[in-house]
């Protein structure tokens, strides 16, 4: 029995019916060749052997007596698999889009707060000749890079499944453990949190204070929109920052991997920054195309990664950044120029708070107040008035870059779903995966019905920066040889000027002296 941490009952108590807080990702998968078998069974199967290697398979949600605190997690002592492990056939043709709106209408769908939170949806029927595999899990018990040990449970990295660890003997749980048992867990949790909040007071107290202090990023520069005041300045109103329903459309976008890195080098940039860049290109020519582009650059949220090196923990550990998004400039290099300082400053000012950013509080009564917060924001539809705080969330999570395999299929292509909000109603999420960048975007139906058209811009918006590397590259021969021509003049100049030899200074006493000479030669 372990209670689950502020940042992790967050996504629960936040959830309504129109804001699933569950994040997701649509596979493509390669069968073997000559495969004749059925791949849903073959995945039930599969994950009926690794369901021992993660918790988030088999644990599930345990309430306390009127949701006064965090629930817990406790054991699920009988996992339906015939539930979790699902079928869906697409209709005819079976294309790409069609994929991405029964990907959309599945990621609508609450998942069941009685069950473990999370599904796999078998999908076939493409008229590639794949079998696609959509995957759901509640963001409360799980976030991105977390979810790395859950692809280990399950993915192998050869066609032939590796022989998983002995499988050990379960027992039937009990369904809710005693009211007693959780009280005493809550209390001792809550105890251990006001003791943490106590210890680390002086260290969140000078957090807080260097906040006070400009940034600057490693160039000694922090954007033009890199201080923190502006960071917290709320973004132009667009038609992505209103209420949202519970309807939603996706679409994904492939680059390669080696492009957007080497934009991001020849700029004095990173990976990152190379996204952010594609993301304000395509954006910009969006809400241009309706109209809608407004003079202000637009403000983006960011997940920031808390976790220490090599911890996968299966819970929640990051922390939200706030950054503008420089969609007010036309050139693609003024946009890339912008983005790199401001995210240099941004990288500046997380590393002076980072390890003072918590991600557990004491909980008692939290639930009712998220829950009433909730409710009420999206009763009264305050997102459209209020002005909005970031007009898009954007995440990138790194991947493994070697093939992985599911059953002995080949997995091709790994897409990532994650949530629009009350307020901002698209989320851009990219995965890394064997050479690739894969976006997932997915936005309420009602905000952005033509998202696909979004994805499209971001296609151009990538071809464009790699017109504008590629202009570089053409310009840098160029700027080597002129500095070579400066180098060879220089070189040439500098035997004359050796081979003058320096006249000695005549110091006044010699020339009095000399002087006097000559005086008495003359009488």
């Amino acid at each position: 029995m372990k209670q689950l941490s502020g940042l992790d009952a967050a996504f629960l108590h936040l959830e309504l019916p129109e804001m699933p807080m569950h994040i997701g990702a649509l596979h493509l998968f390669d069968l073997p060749p000559g495969y004749c078998g059925d791949f849903h069974e073959d995945v039930k199967a599969h994950v009926a052997g690794r369901i021992h290697l993660a918790d988030l398979f088999t644990k599930k949600l345990a309430h306390l007596p009127l949701d006064f605190a965090n629930p817990v997690w406790v054991e699920d002592g009988e996992v339906d698999l015939d539930y979790h492990v699902q079928r869906v056939m697409l209709p005819r043709p079976g294309t790409m889009a069609q994929l991405e709106a029964v990907a959309a209408r599945l990621h609508s769908h609450l998942l069941d707060r009685s069950r473990p939170l999370w599904e796999f949806h078998v999908i076939e029927g493409l008229k590639s000749g794949q079998v696609a595999l959509y995957i759901k899990v509640h963001h409360a018990a799980i976030d991105g890079v977390g979810a790395e040990s859950v692809s280990r449970a399950v993915l192998d990295t050869s066609p032939l499944p590796r022989a998983a660890a002995t499988l050990p003997e379960r027992t039937k749980a009990a369904d809710q453990p005693g009211v007693s048992a959780m009280i005493a867990n809550v209390l001792r949790h809550t105890a251990t949190q006001y003791w943490k909040i106590v210890k680390y007071l002086p260290t969140t107290a000078k957090a807080v204070g260097s906040l006070m202090l400009p940034s600057a990023g490693k160039n000694g520069k922090g954007g033009k929109r890199g201080g923190l005041a502006n960071r917290l300045k709320p973004g132009p109103r667009t038609p992505l920052n209103t209420t949202i329903t519970n309807q939603r459309v996706f679409a994904t976008v492939r680059i390669p991997l080696v492009e957007a890195k080497a934009v991001g080098n020849a700029f004095g940039g990173s990976l990152n920054d190379a996204v952010l860049a594609v993301c304000s290109g395509a954006l910009r020519r969006y809400l241009d195309a309706r109209g809608a582009l407004p003079a202000e650059p637009l403000k983006v949220v960011m997940p920031v990664n808390l976790r220490a090196q090599g911890n996968t923990e299966q819970n929640n550990q990051f922390s939200m950044a706030l950054a503008s998004l420089p969609t007010d400039q036309a050139g693609a290099k003024e946009r890339m120029l912008e983005i790199v300082a401001s995210s240099s400053s941004l990288k500046s000012t997380l590393s002076r708070v980072k390890s003072a950013l918590p991600t557990d509080l004491p909980s008692l009564g939290v639930p009712w107040l998220m829950s009433a917060f909730a409710s009420l924001y999206s009763r009264t539809r305050l997102a459209d008035r209020v002005p909005p705080l970031a007009n898009v969330l954007i995440s990138n999570v790194p991947g493994v870059q070697t093939p992985l395999y599911m059953a002995g299929a080949r997995m091709a292509s790994y897409y990532p779903l994650s949530i629009p909000l009350h307020g901002i109603a698209l989320n851009i999420t990219v995965m890394s995966y064997n050479g690739a960048l894969e976006f997932g975007l997915i936005a309420c139906r009602r905000a952005m019905p033509d998202v696909r058209e979004l994805a499209k811009f971001m296609s151009e918006a990538h071809l464009e920066l790699m017109a504008l590397l590629q202009a570089e590259q053409r310009k840098a021969p160029r700027r080597k040889a002129a500095r070579r021509t400066v180098k060879a003049h220089a070189a040439a100049e500098e035997p004359a000027r050796a081979s003058v030899t320096p006249l000695p200074l005549k110091t006044p006493v010699k020339t009095a002296r000399r002087a006097r000479r000559a005086a008495a030669d003359a009488a």
